[in-house]
C-alpha cells in the first residue's frame, strides 16, 4: 500500500468523484430522511465549539456510539459560514478511506440544526492547543474538524484566505501574502514544537508580540531535544518558504529526514507499528478521557423535525455504505 495516498491525497475535491459525493443524496433531502435526529440516543456532550456541541450518541439501528457534531444554522448563517461546513463535509466524504482521520458514517439536518455523525474517538484529546487532534481506543491518532480546509489545491497552487489558529500560522499566511500547501509543514513543525517543548514556537501571552516573533523574530531552540529534532524543526519553521522542507518535494522530503529514520511507512499506515501510549478505557461509550467541563454540560434537546427539502442547506445529507 502506497501512504501517499492516505496521507496527501493529490485529487481536488472538486473533482468528478467528489461531486458525486456531494449530490448523491439530494433526493434523500427531497422526500424523506433515512437517519435522522430521532434515531439516536443523546447522551453526553463532550465538545463545544462556535456552532455548536459534539454530543456521544447511540444509535438506536445498531446500538453503537458516535460523536456528533451539532451545528446551528442560525450561527452559521449569521457568521456567512456555509462555504465552510459545506467543505468540512465535502472533506469528509472524499476521506472516507484515510486510516487517520475521523470517519464521516451519515449526515442530515433538522430545521435549525446540521448533524455531522463521526466515530468516536473515546481516548481524548493529546491535550495540544489544537483540540482536533484526538487518540482512538487502540492509542492511534484521530484528526477532526476540517471547516478551514481549503478545496482544490493540488500542487503548486496558492491562495490568500486568513484563517486559523495564530499560533500554528505561517509568517506568509499573517502577512495576508499569497501561500501554498508549505504551510501545512510549518503547521507540522509548530505542533512539533510543542510536543517537544511543551509550547508553539515564537509563543508569547501578548498575542501581538507573538505575531510578531513569528514573522521576524528567528526561531531559538533550547536544550533537551536531540540533534535530529533540532534540524527537524528549523526546516520545517523556515520563514522562507521556498526553502521550508516539503517546497520542492512535499511529503517526500518530510519522510526522508532522519527524525523519522526508524519509521517503516507501509507500516504505520496500516497500522501496525503499536502506538506509544494507549489510553484506558472500559467500552465504547466510555468519558474518562473527555473534559468534565463537557459532560456536566445539559444535553440539548432536539424537538424539531428532519427537514424535509434540506433548502437551507441542499445536498448537505449522507449515508456511508458501510455504516449499517
Amino acid at each position: 500500500m502506497d501512504p501517499e495516498c492516505f496521507l496527501r491525497p493529490e485529487v481536488s475535491l472538486s473533482d468528478e468523484s467528489a461531486a458525486a459525493a456531494r449530490f448523491t443524496n439530494t433526493a434523500q433531502d427531497r422526500q424523506n430522511c433515512r437517519v435522522s435526529a430521532a434515531d439516536f440516543d443523546y447522551l453526553k456532550v463532550i465538545g463545544t465549539g462556535s456552532f455548536g456541541e459534539v454530543l456521544l450518541a447511540k444509535y438506536k439501528e445498531n446500538n453503537r456510539y458516535y460523536a456528533i457534531k451539532v451545528l446551528k444554522k442560525r450561527i452559521i448563517l449569521k457568521k456567512e459560514a456555509e462555504g465552510n461546513v459545506m467543505c468540512e463535509r465535502n472533506v469528509l466524504v472524499k476521506t472516507l478511506n484515510h486510516p487517520f482521520l475521523v470517519r464521516l458514517h451519515f449526515s442530515f439536518q433538522t430545521k435549525e440544526r446540521l448533524c455531522l455523525v463521526l466515530d468516536y474517538a473515546s481516548g481524548g484529546e493529546v491535550d495540544l492547543k489544537p483540540e482536533n487532534i484526538l487518540l482512538n481506543s487502540e492509542g492511534h491518532v484521530v484528526l477532526t474538524d476540517f471547516g478551514l480546509c481549503k478545496e482544490g489545491i493540488v500542487g503548486r497552487a496558492t491562495t490568500k484566505t486568513f484563517c486559523g489558529t495564530p499560533e500554528y500560522l505561517a509568517p506568509e499566511v499573517l502577512q495576508q501574502q499569497e501561500y501554498d500547501r508549505t504551510v501545512d509543514w510549518w503547521g507540522l513543525g509548530a505542533v512539533l514544537h510543542e510536543m517537544l517543548y511543551g509550547l508553539p514556537p515564537f509563543y508569547s501571552a501578548d498575542r501581538i508580540k507573538m505575531l510578531g516573533n513569528i514573522i521576524y523574530q528567528p526561531l531559538v531552540l533550547e536544550a533537551g531535544v536531540s540533534k535530529t529534532g533540532k534540524d527537524f524543526l528549523k526546516r520545517l519553521l523556515n520563514k522562507d518558504r521556498s526553502k521550508r522542507l516539503g517546497a520542492k518535494h512535499d511529503m517526500d522530503e518530510i519522510k526522508r529526514h532522519a527524525f523519522f529514520s526508524s519509521i517503516h511507512w507501509d507500516d504505520l499506515v496500516a497500522k501496525k507499528i503499536p502506538p506509544p501510549f494507549v489510553p484506558t478505557v472500559t467500552g465504547p461509550d466510555d468519558l474518562t478521557n473527555i473534559n468534565p467541563a463537557f459532560t456536566r454540560l445539559p444535553v440539548p434537546e432536539f424537538t424539531d423535525v428532519c427537514e424535509e427539502a434540506g433548502l437551507t442547506f441542499p445536498d448537505f445529507s449522507y449515508i456511508s455504505a458501510t455504516s449499517y
